[in-house]
């Protein structure tokens, strides 16, 4: 017989969740002293982070997405490389190469700026669609084959690419494939005044991530997203999802719905973003708060509505409000 403490019984799961929260809420805190009033979107990443997806950046120059990764890097303790994409980058310049040594006759692979735990790809799409297509394995599979011999990629792995939404002379555009890759796609964009302000006062000397500090470390990140498979979430809230997924399929503005691999990183970083919230379960509001930056991206609209200015995260919005909410 359990003795009367005065305290109803904690699961296992419940426990890891609370751990999970406290965690998160620690690099929530140390992202927020460099990257000043972006609390949602920056929440929306370190959901992506537990939930092993990688982030789509696209904002105008200046907002802080280099240093968002930099930060991010830092606050886990972990090894961070920057590519800059240009359109005589080649696959090998990311992924790495076969390197022959005449005095032995042997080959000896010399990894690329891939193999890291938090990677930048900096303005992704003015690479060559080869180029971009190098990603591809990595994103999908944590690894990279090269000359017919595969090599696994470092563990957390989390890519970070930035595009540029205004400026498209001499990019490639990202195909579908390419985009369904990504969990999320963000965007930072320009400060609050009050915000701005402050910033101009703490950069007059230092920068804030000059002095920033771990408070995480790569195996307590792969330990929470480990505790995201533990997250339950019950068949009503997955019927809820499955709703979503499947209005993106037949709404008439839409070619192209949300896909498999789209629905199960829905559910993914909607359980992780319960373990935010301190819960073992996911509610309708999980899945509501992550369904523009999880699935906008993923969509291809008919000619018709691109052509009249349709803009894909209004679409999904629209989607949320017709979709009934379990009770």
């Amino acid at each position: 017989m359990q003795p009367a403490t005065g305290k109803l019984p904690t699961s296992p799961t419940l426990h890891a969740a609370q751990s999970a929260r406290t965690l998160l809420t620690a690099l929530l805190g140390n992202l927020q002293t460099v990257i000043r009033g972006k609390q949602e979107p920056l929440e929306i990443l370190l959901c992506c982070v537990a939930a092993g997806g990688h982030v789509l950046l696209e904002d105008i120059p200046g907002t802080g997405k280099t240093t968002l990764a930099k930060s991010l890097a830092i606050s886990t303790g972990c090894i961070f490389k920057r590519v800059q994409f240009t359109p005589d980058l080649l696959p090998t310049d990311i992924v790495g190469s076969s390197i022959f040594h005449p005095q032995s006759g042997a080959f000896t692979f010399k990894r690329g700026p891939i193999f890291a735990n938090v990677v930048i790809a900096d303005e992704i799409n003015r690479a060559s669609p080869r180029t971009q297509s190098a990603l591809l394995e990595a994103l999908s599979e944590q690894q990279v084959t090269v000359d017919g011999e595969t090599h696994l990629l470092e563990s957390p792995f989390l890519c970070i690419a930035t595009q540029n939404p205004v400026d498209f002379h001499g990019t490639y555009p990202l195909p579908e494939a390419q985009l369904d890759r990504f969990a999320v796609q963000l965007s930072l964009g320009y400060p609050a005044p009050d915000e701005e302000r402050r910033i101009l006062a703490e950069q007059h000397g230092a920068h804030p991530i000059q002095v920033l500090q771990p408070v995480a470390t790569a195996a307590e990140v792969v330990a929470l997203q480990r505790a995201v498979d533990d997250v339950t979430m019950e068949d009503s809230v997955a019927d809820y999802l499955l709703r979503i997924v499947h209005a993106t399929r037949s709404h008439a503005s839409i070619r192209l719905g949300v896909s498999m691999r789209g629905a199960l990183t829905f559910a993914r970083t909607a359980r992780a973003r319960a373990l935010m919230q301190g819960r073992d379960f996911v509610l309708p509001e999980d899945l509501k708060a992550l369904a523009t930056c999880v699935l906008a991206h993923r969509l291809v609209l008919d000619t018709r509505a691109r052509y009249a200015g349709n803009d894909k995260r209004n679409l999904v919005d629209d989607l949320i409000k017709t979709v009934a909410v379990p009770r």
